[in-house]
């Protein structure tokens, strides 16, 4: 089975890294108006969170998933490059009967 999921944007990140990102990025009051979850709203931290997250699937998917929509463009990083269009190895023989 390959190490690799390129489909998966996730991949490779810790939810105590997508908790803290978030955390920073937008802060407590701001996540808990995103995402309707006490774990934000009353006496918030990063390790309560994540004991929340870890035992709620429903809520780990929202928190994953506002992740995903704030940093996508960040996490793909390099590998969003254009592929070079590929070769006509027919073009220059249209091109000489043209």
């Amino acid at each position: 089975m390959p190490d690799s999921q390129p489909n998966n944007p996730l991949h490779g990140i810790k939810l105590e890294q997508v908790v803290t990102q978030l955390q920073e990025h937008y802060g407590w009051a701001t996540l808990a108006e995103k995402i309707n979850i006490n774990c934000f709203k009353t006496d918030p931290s990063v390790k309560s969170s994540l004991k929340f997250l870890r035992r709620t699937l429903w809520a780990r998917e929202k928190v994953e998933a506002l992740y995903v929509r704030t940093f996508a463009n960040q996490t793909q990083g390099i590998s969003t490059s254009r592929k070079p269009a590929a070769i006509d190895p027919w073009a220059n023989s249209r091109a000489k009967k043209l």
